[in-house]
């Protein structure tokens, strides 16, 4: 059972916002140091209530601090306890801390910016293996360079040119890593159970889960796209401009993080890169991430977030059944 925690650790109390050094177009550079340091032995697959999972959640914090991402309330962190997965038949399974990171770009336009965006990836991996790998009995280090160091890399990168450009926003985005996705989406079920704004002001949620191995025919994959007026042809458009090749679903909510907000019927999409041999294996590695790919996808889904924010007319929840 999940329950809110308040203590927070002292030493991020002065992550707030002020930075002059957000660039303002995203780079090949940082996003390949972002998957590398995720995916990193020294970190050891970010399982849920780790040291190396702290580090992580320090690493984001730090990026989003010199991108001058505001937060909530002093601090970037929602705490919350996880009950983590094991084998069927083993002891109790442990209950471990860790947070979602959370911050805030606020919109330009004195109504709209009340009206919010969530633009989200989770960090957490395997650690060492367990019942969610492919390869149960192995205990090995599970980098999960595209599940999810790219969409943490992409978060980190879209945030920083969207706070360096937040005079082309009206509406507020909110950007959030969440922990636990590999344990039952945790993080996202605990952001929506107790969000930092009230939900009815949350419009429509982007999630990026496994966006670096953009194929040659260039396809990005876009889910949800039909959960809000003009979903679809909005994805559709923007693909072309950056030579992309869009598959765009006006359905087919699931699987990740964005699932949870389509439950509360706020607008929710999801965008990856495809399915590969190695998901949830040892060889998800950082090499093998397209990097340049990595870059289209996260201007198409900057373009696509700037184009949500901006327009003027309202953003209503669509059911796809």
């Amino acid at each position: 059972m999940l329950r809110v925690i308040i203590f927070l650790p002292i030493f991020f109390l002065f992550f707030n916002f002020s930075s002059a050094s957000a660039q303002s177009k995203i780079q090949q550079k940082e996003l390949k140091e972002h998957v590398s340091f995720l995916a990193s032995e020294k970190n050891k697959g970010r399982y849920p209530g780790t040291k190396e999972s702290g580090k992580v959640v320090k690493y984001i914090c730090r990026n989003f601090h010199r991108a001058g991402i505001e937060n909530f309330g002093g601090s970037y962190l929602q705490p919350f306890e996880a009950r983590l997965w094991i084998k069927k038949g083993a002891a109790a399974p442990p209950v471990v801390k860790t947070c979602n990171v959370i911050g805030v770009i606020p919109g330009s336009d004195p109504v709209l910016k009340h009206e919010y965006l969530v633009l989200g990836a989770h960090y957490d991996h395997l650690g060492m293996g367990g019942p969610s790998s492919k390869d149960p009995d192995t205990t090995a280090v599970h980098f999960g360079a595209d599940d999810n160091a790219s969409g943490i890399a992409a978060l980190l990168e879209i945030g920083e040119e969207l706070a360096a450009n937040r005079h082309l926003l009206k509406r507020s985005i909110i950007l959030a890593a969440f922990g636990a996705e590999e344990q039952g989406l945790l993080g996202s079920k605990f952001f929506t159970a107790y969000p930092p704004v009230p939900l009815s002001k949350i419009k429509l949620m982007i999630n990026m889960d496994m966006v670096g191995r953009l194929n040659t025919e260039k396809q990005v994959y876009v889910n949800g796209a039909g959960t809000f007026k003009g979903g679809v042809k909005l994805m559709e458009r923007l693909g072309p401009e950056l030579d992309l090749s869009p598959l765009v679903h006006a359905g087919g909510v699931s699987g990740s993080d964005h699932v949870f907000f389509y439950r509360k019927n706020i607008s929710a999409m999801g965008v990856h890169t495809g399915a590969h041999p190695q998901y949830h294996t040892t060889e998800d590695r950082a090499e093998l991430i397209n990097i340049e790919g990595m870059k289209a996808v996260c201007e198409f889904i900057y373009k696509a977030v700037i184009e949500v924010s901006n327009g003027s007319s309202p953003i209503e929840f669509i059911r796809q059944d």
